[in-house]
């Protein structure tokens, strides 16, 4: 199961974002069944709203392959990709799209909206849904909780109680 191992990847680099304090969102780039690239959510610490896991990745594939089209490649990523990653794994050419956890507030590929769904853009790029997406979902709602938790006490010790 292809699939599943190169969302495993994903996962992992997600974790990364995690210790980083960062949305755990994670994504890899592969090309003829090799990883080619890897990439972890990093707006928070990089100051750039675009380092989505995906983004990363993408620009990390391009270098190696030195070609901002990356024809043949597919891309995983433990979370449904939003309208700007979207557009550019559009632009980047990708055969292939595979997500873990859909995002019912920003998804872009069928949560939300579904670009690559839009038969006049000039690339049509096949995605799959829902591999390994119970892990994705769960460390997301993990993450989450450790943020309200941490918030919580945060709050609880400002006032004093």
């Amino acid at each position: 199961m292809p699939d599943e191992r190169f969302m495993e990847l994903a996962l992992a680099a997600a974790q990364r974002a995690w210790s980083l304090g960062e949305v755990p969102v994670g994504a890899v780039v592969v090309k003829d069944g090799e990883v080619i690239a890897t990439g972890c959510n990093q707006p928070i610490g990089s100051r750039d709203p675009t380092a989505h896991a995906e983004i990363v990745a993408l620009r990390a594939a391009a270098e190696k392959l030195g070609n901002y089209r990356l024809p043949g490649c597919e891309l995983y990523v433990t979370l449904e990709p939003c309208a700007m990653c979207s557009g550019a794994m559009m632009h980047a050419r990708l055969a292939r799209v595979v997500y873990a956890a859909c995002d019912p507030k920003t998804g872009a590929c069928g949560s939300v909206l579904d670009l690559f769904a839009q038969e006049q853009l000039n690339h049509h790029t096949d995605v799959v849904g829902g591999v390994l997406a119970d892990e994705a979902s769960d460390m997301l709602k993990r993450f989450f909780a450790e943020r309200r938790a941490l918030a919580q006490a945060r709050r609880l010790a400002a006032t004093g109680d």
